[in-house]
């Protein structure tokens, strides 16, 4: 068995492969409870090894995601570069690669819950990226496109996977990146780097792409194949501690947006531009990757890779006749990926794709069984009703979805990746004009312009979404149904006559309001019974009560906390907002049976984390 690793930048996260595939998989931020959490993954690691019943010593290969070293010499030739200018930044830096990251054998030796005498295998980070994308895949040929910030040096590359191998052909280096560009927008809409930038995608609809010939034309030089040399008189990501400077805030008139201010005109613009310039490199990129490649089928992975309107966009296209999109594209997923590459490309084991992918659902995560699950509910003293039978469960949460009730939904193994599919999520019905405002504002704590994703049956999806394949890791954007987005009753006609209305009218015309945004699109997670489980169930259940296929999905957290782990974990979340229902596998809380001693947590909870 292979263990995987990655840590030290963000998302640090382990991986277990075995001679059946992938066995675990998990971020450490889920255990420690810091989002983005950059240390070493211990409790990622003891989880993998526990569900795989083994022991380090029993391991047969270690593999770290990166080059430590080619990072470094990276890093070193930049600040020589551009010096003597960016020596705060080299200062800030140098502690620690001369204390961990140029020391990371020892590092994972010392840290391991156990002892390891072999060598430990370091792939490249580009490799990494492009094994979770391809391996994973139902593909035995394909394309392979990755897209980030950067790696040790290159930023994005293009490669081939065929049977148990891959090979990358070409690359873009830094500081020419697709990711840091857009990063750097983020940084100046006043984001968090690294975390933020899913904010600017959902921006980006309410605004227009006027910056986006500037940006073409003073920021980079973009070539047909989709590379392109950035202008870097505008950045200081080389040399700073910021990613822009005076010059791009005078390009763009005035300073960059302060966190938590209010959003201008400027920062909505600014958004669908830089979308706008995604969008079209990604798309010249994949153009290019078919035609060197010559091959109809493409996998993606790299921190773009998660701009799901770009790749809706790509999707439509039709430059490939199918892609397919690790859910785990970050640098967690180079965990994974790392393990892969050796597993299938260094002691090439025999590789057989399956109709699907072999991702299981991306459920890899820890899971509990119910007699946990009541342990720690009597030990809490918490009120809960049990059911026996799932169908009586299924049947009562349906109900409460269609009173409109919104559900903290715990079940299986937790998700890995940033998105949650259905094993650690909150749900409500899609149907419902409050949903999207009470979610965000009183359950989710972030920004009012900020969309939900949709969970849809996959037999449905058709009917609701102009979409031609499925989407089960909610990686891809598409249009709501024409008949559905223009639907009308007497009041919004009447409302239509008044200007002043028009705005509220284009969100409310949705029959779906809780999961259309405001061009009327939708991220969408296409569900069914051999993937999804019981969550497919309940939404099948909801259907036949209520006439709808399809529900709210949003990730089971609070703004700046990452997505719950363990039933503690869960309930904490409840009795901290307005969530209605708590479900807790076959345990169901409700909140105006709670104690108000459990309720008075509260501002303790929502104080231990920073709503970034």
């Amino acid at each position: 068995m292979i263990l995987g690793i990655s840590a030290f930048y963000h998302d640090s996260a382990a991986a277990l492969v075995g001679p059946k595939g992938i066995i675990a998989a998990a971020q450490e931020e889920r255990f420690t409870r810091i989002k983005h959490d950059l240390n070493f993954p211990i409790n990622a690691i003891n989880y993998c090894l526990k569900e795989g019943n083994i022991k380090v010593e029993d391991l047969d290969q270690i593999v770290f995601y990166e080059k430590p070293f080619l990072k470094f010499d990276r890093l070193l030739e930049t600040y020589i570069g551009f010096a003597p200018v960016g020596l705060n930044s080299f200062v800030k830096a140098m502690p620690q690669w001369l204390k961990q990251k140029l020391h990371t054998p020892r590092e994972i030796r010392k840290r391991l819950p156990g002892k390891w005498n072999k060598p430990i295998v370091f792939t490249s980070h580009h490799e990494s990226h492009a094994s979770s994308a391809f391996f994973p895949s139902p593909f035995e040929d394909a394309a392979i496109l990755t897209m980030d910030g950067v790696g040790e040096w290159d930023t994005a590359t293009i490669g081939i996977g065929k049977g148990n191998q891959i090979e990358l052909l070409k690359s873009m280096s830094f500081p020419h990146s697709l990711g840091l560009l857009y990063s750097a927008f983020t940084y100046f809409c006043g984001f968090k780097v690294n975390s933020g930038e899913y904010k600017l995608m959902g921006l980006a609809p309410y605004g227009s792409p006027v910056f986006k010939d500037i940006i073409i034309n003073e920021l980079i030089d973009l070539k047909e194949d989709g590379s392109f040399s950035v202008n870097l008189e505008f950045f200081n990501y080389c040399q700073g501690l910021t990613m822009t400077n005076e010059k791009f805030a005078r390009l763009f008139e005035g300073p960059p947006r302060k966190s938590e201010s209010v959003i201008s005109e400027r920062e909505v613009n600014l958004a669908a531009s830089i979308q706008a310039v995604t969008e079209e490199i990604v798309l010249r990129m994949a153009k290019f990757t078919r035609e060197i490649t010559q091959l109809n089928k493409l996998c993606l992975a790299g921190g773009v890779a998660l701009n799901c309107v770009a790749n809706g966009k790509l999707l439509k296209s039709k430059i490939f006749e199918d892609i397919w999109i690790q859910p785990a594209s970050g640098d967690a997923g180079g965990a994974l990926g790392a393990a892969m590459f050796i597993h299938y490309q260094l002691m090439e084991n025999v590789r057989t794709p399956l109709p699907t992918d072999s991702m299981k659902g991306s459920f890899l995560g820890p899971s509990f069984e119910n007699k946990e699950i009541k342990t720690f509910l009597d030990e809490a003293k918490v009120p809960y009703n049990y059911f026996q039978e799932e169908d009586d469960l299924l049947i009562t949460v349906s109900n409460y979805l269609s009173e409109g009730k919104i559900i903290g939904w715990f079940q299986g193994h937790m998700e890995f990746g940033p998105r949650a599919l259905g094993s650690r999520s909150i749900i409500g019905d899609a149907r419902n004009t409050e949903m999207q405002t009470k979610m965000n504002m009183s359950i989710k704590f972030r920004e009012s312009f900020r969309p939900f994703a949709p969970s849809v049956l996959e037999e449905d999806i058709s009917d609701f979404f102009e979409i031609e394949t499925v989407s089960p890791y909610m990686l891809l954007v598409a249009p709501v149904k024409k008949e559905i987005r223009i639907k009308m009753d007497l009041e919004d006609i009447e409302q239509m006559k008044n200007p002043d209305l028009l705005k509220r009218v284009r969100v409310k015309r949705s029959t779906l309001p809780a999961i259309t945004h405001v061009d009327y699109s939708a991220r969408i997670q296409s569900i069914n019974e051999k993937r999804n489980g019981r969550y497919y169930r309940l939404v099948k259940k909801f259907k036949e009560c209520s006439d709808s296929s399809i529900v709210v999905n949003t990730s089971f957290n609070i703004r700046g906390e990452p997505i719950v782990c363990t039933p503690a974990d869960a309930l904490k979340c409840f009795v901290s907002t307005d969530m209605d229902i708590l479900v807790l596998e076959n345990f169901v809380l409700l909140k105006n049976e709670q104690s108000q001693a459990t309720l008075k947590e509260k501002d303790k909870y929502l104080a231990s984390f920073e709503l970034d």
